[in-house]
């Protein structure tokens, strides 16, 4: 990256708060385990607290959640006795086999294609981040805005199930009942969502200044 870049604010002894956004004074940096934000209290830290390592672990871990999650039925149509189950795929290929297109396609995306992107997007940051890449600082952190943005979306799908069954359970010849997949598919949602927020774009831009 060429040309001089800006000065930092942890170069200047400054923090800014995750809370409510103040920039606060710490002087030095190196003993701020007990300083807080004087506007809201919230405890002030220059960078999250091993944000890689506790991000690659909640990643790893919703990784292998992903296969249960796709391919363990998400949940049990039992009508007049016979009781039938299906996971996300086959859901999705029900959908179509009805001419129910565009919400097939929502099903997917929120489904299916949503988790992987946000694993695979964050793997790339953790990457770069550990190779202290310089290559494209603002579309990386445009990246994990967006993966921030989309992951907002992936509990949809487990939200229609949760609708489902407690609108079905009013009645008496069908019910429906979440089963594993449904469970594997929230845990991985909920995985992906706090390695997203363990998650600390501002070490993007310190491999820039540790190049220099």
């Amino acid at each position: 990256m060429t040309g001089r870049l800006a000065p930092r604010a942890i170069d200047s002894s400054l923090v800014a708060c995750v809370i409510c956004g103040r920039l606060c004074a710490a002087d030095p940096l190196t003993a701020m385990r007990h300083a807080h934000c004087p506007r809201c209290r919230a405890t002030l830290h220059p960078r999250k607290f091993r944000s890689t390592e506790r991000t690659w672990a909640l990643l790893i871990a919703a990784a292998v959640l992903l296969f249960p999650a796709n391919f363990y039925p998400v949940m049990t149509v039992t009508e007049l006795g016979r009781s039938s189950s299906s996971t996300i795929v086959e859901g999705v290929r029900q959908l179509l086999d009805d001419d129910q297109f565009v919400l097939a396609m929502v099903v997917l995306v929120a489904s299916v294609v949503i988790p992987v992107v946000k694993i695979l997007g964050l793997s790339f940051l953790l990457i770069s981040v550990h190779f202290r890449w310089s290559w494209r600082p603002r579309d990386r952190t445009r990246l994990y805005r967006l993966i921030e943005l989309v992951g907002r979306w992936s509990m949809l799908d487990i939200f229609v199930v949760a609708v489902l069954i407690a609108l079905v359970k009013l009645g008496i010849l069908v019910s429906i009942t979440a089963e594993a997949g449904a469970v594997a598919f929230g845990a991985v949602v909920v995985l992906t969502m706090l390695a997203s927020r363990n998650f600390d774009p501002r070490l993007i831009w310190d491999g820039l200044e540790q190049r220099r």
